[in-house]
């Protein structure tokens, strides 16, 4: 008999190279400290950290989740130390684990705070890449930059003037045309992007007449997302040739597959992590499981391989 190769797991995204395609979402994994008695770090494919802003923000009133039906709400507000706290107190522990660091950054009044962050992190070797998080939907402003194209474009070309690291670009669901938003990052120097953000939600307390978070109203993620989640990924990589990092409700392999092969080159595991820390590496092994049984060698054998009925 004789024995398969074991499937080739890597991926690139823009410079960034990735011993596999598993990497765990901003917002649900903190700076990474937090679980490290609970999962092996360094097999994860790819950090992304808890969303950074300029100066350290206490993020929105309590309540700030809440369960849904097949989901949580959230209006966490970004709550972050500050890019200084980061780099000097965050950081240290990241950088031991020698995995890419993908540092998520956001604005609180101006895009130009984007650029002021982008150059403190481009000096900083151990920083892999930067994920715009230009879609976050609680800062309890009127309109996202990711809910404009021509805004997209304009942010997204300025911090591309000032780091070859890699840049991505995490978009929100709530528009009209996810691709119209997409090709606007891509043409303005986007390396990837990451879809999706959550989905704008509200849940009430009937008894008490009463918002259930503290804030009226949050992000949705989980399980009731993901068909949302997979539709965008399946629609953006038919039309826009740029790696995506497909999230949004994966809980398991088989959710996590369902974005490869709507066309994801990566997946971000998010808020399985609060019911189950060994998501993310129990989503590797079964992905090598998945190719092996399936003989397929590498990733591009998956990635966007979805059968029409005439296949």
């Amino acid at each position: 008999m004789v024995r398969k190769a074991k499937p080739d797991l890597s991926v690139s995204i823009g410079n960034l190279k990735l011993k596999n395609p598993v990497m765990v979402a901003s917002g649900t994994f903190g700076y990474a400290e937090e679980f490290r008695d609970f999962i092996d770090l360094k097999k994860l494919g790819a950090i992304v950290t808890k969303t950074i802003t300029i100066k350290g923000r206490q993020g929105n009133l309590a309540p700030r989740t809440c369960e849904t039906p097949a989901g949580m709400l959230n209006s966490i507000g970004l709550e972050n130390p500050g890019i200084d706290k980061f780099i000097k107190e965050k950081l240290p522990f990241l950088k031991k684990l020698a995995i890419p660091i993908i540092v998520s950054i956001a604005s609180e009044e101006s895009p130009e705070e984007f650029a002021i962050l982008v150059k403190q992190l481009d000096l900083i070797d151990e920083v892999s890449a930067i994920e715009l998080n230009i879609s976050c939907p609680n800062l309890q402003k009127d309109k996202l930059i990711s809910q404009d194209a021509s805004d997209t474009f304009k942010l997204v070309s300025v911090v591309r003037k000032i780091t070859q690291k890699c840049l991505i670009t995490k978009l929100s669901p709530n528009v009209t045309s996810i691709c119209e938003i997409a090709q606007s990052a891509k043409d303005a120097g986007t390396d990837a992007l990451a879809l999706i953000n959550t989905l704008g939600g509200m849940s009430i307390d009937v008894n008490k007449r009463i918002p259930k978070l503290g804030a009226w109203v949050g992000g949705l993620s989980g399980p009731a997302i993901r068909p949302v989640a997979v539709k965008m990924v399946w629609e953006v990589y038919n039309k826009i040739k740029i790696p995506i990092i497909g999230m949004g409700g994966i809980m398991d392999t088989e959710s996590a597959l369902e974005f490869f092969i709507a066309g994801a080159t990566a997946v971000s595991v998010g808020t399985a992590n609060f019911i189950n820390p060994q998501a993310s590496l129990e989503i590797i092994g079964g992905l090598n499981q998945y190719m092996t049984d399936n003989d397929i060698g590498n990733l591009s054998g998956i990635i966007g391989r979805l059968k029409t009925c005439k296949n």
